[in-house]
């Protein structure tokens, strides 16, 4: 959908990306670690998949191992109702890692993923193809582009032109990571490409301060329009976030709660509001109840919520 409409209810919706194994509980007494899945664009569709009409398919678009470590993660999906399209399965290939360090709220991250599985998820274009076809809402991430070679970068982004074309509304965080990346000119001329298939774009400030300079959250959400985005939703923690659309443009206060984990924040957030707009809610009253998705996740710990802790809040 090229003007940015969303649908009043989306009969299905797909995220590309890495889910990875997370490892979590830095701290416990005992000095044990929670072993779980999650990746900024899996964090995203599981709200999604908790949001959303039950009868809509969420798929997570990716590519996964055969280990036992990818067998577990595939089982984890099909439990919680998320499908994988046409994703490949590579004989010898697992899935990448990463560790939650706290300092109080707020974390930090160790990765092991040089040879995730995820890094083919565009090798096969045929199979790409065919996950993003007939998607009502395809959303996908600075970071799926980041842990991509440039040639497979290219493929991703053909492949979501013509799902746009087929009349899917394209959503994209660019989420930059400068450790993802060689150099940050690469990242922007990479982020650049992304926003020209771009309907809904969801960046969070700090990132694009840090990567293009931007003064305030409205220079940012200037810059992106100017790119042909027509809808654009710009984060900023727990500060107020900024909505511009074709409504107009409007400040959207945060929820103030105490974090005990930040992880997830604003992947659930993007999740919320992509939900919240599937369901015919407008730009700013979408945002409002992102916000309060993102408020409960950072009162649990981990990048997942449990899906009745989602719904609450979005129901609240």
């Amino acid at each position: 959908m090229n003007d940015g409409d969303m649908p009043e209810l989306p009969q299905s919706v797909a995220s590309i990306g890495e889910c990875m194994i997370e490892l979590s509980g830095s701290g416990r007494d005992d000095g044990t670690w929670k072993l779980g899945f999650a990746g900024d664009t899996f964090n995203t569709v599981w709200a999604l998949r908790a949001l959303i009409d039950p009868s809509a398919t969420a798929d997570y678009v990716s590519a996964f191992g055969d280990d036992p470590f990818s067998r577990d993660q595939l089982a984890f999906l099909a439990k919680h109702d998320v499908g994988t399209a046409s994703s490949p399965v590579i004989p010898g290939a697992r899935p990448g890692l990463y560790a939650i360090t706290l300092t109080g709220a707020e974390r930090s991250f160790t990765y092991w993923r040089n040879d995730a599985a995820a890094r083919k998820l565009a090798d096969d274009p045929a199979a790409l193809a065919k996950s993003l076809e007939g998607q009502s809402i395809v959303y996908f991430s600075g970071i799926t582009l980041a842990i991509l070679r440039p040639e497979a970068r290219e493929i991703l982004l053909a492949a979501l032109r013509v799902a746009r074309a087929n009349g899917s509304t394209i959503a994209f965080d660019p989420n930059y990571r400068p450790r993802l990346w060689p150099d940050a000119d690469t990242a922007k001329a990479a982020i650049a490409a992304a926003l020209t298939v771009t309907d809904i774009a969801l960046p969070t400030f700090p990132d694009e301060q840090a990567l293009c300079g931007d003064r305030d959250l409205a220079a940012t959400a200037a810059r992106l329009a100017d790119s042909g985005v027509k809808e654009v939703v710009v984060k900023d923690g727990e500060n107020p976030c900024l909505v511009v659309s074709s409504d107009g443009r409007t400040t959207v206060p945060a929820l103030t709660v105490k974090a005990v984990d930040t992880t997830g924040a604003g992947d659930s957030f993007n999740g919320g509001y992509l939900a919240a707009r599937s369901h015919g809610l407008p730009p700013a009253d979408a945002a409002a109840k992102a916000h309060k998705v993102a408020a409960a996740v950072v009162q649990v710990r981990g990048a997942l919520a449990p899906f009745e802790i989602l719904r609450a809040a979005f129901g609240g």
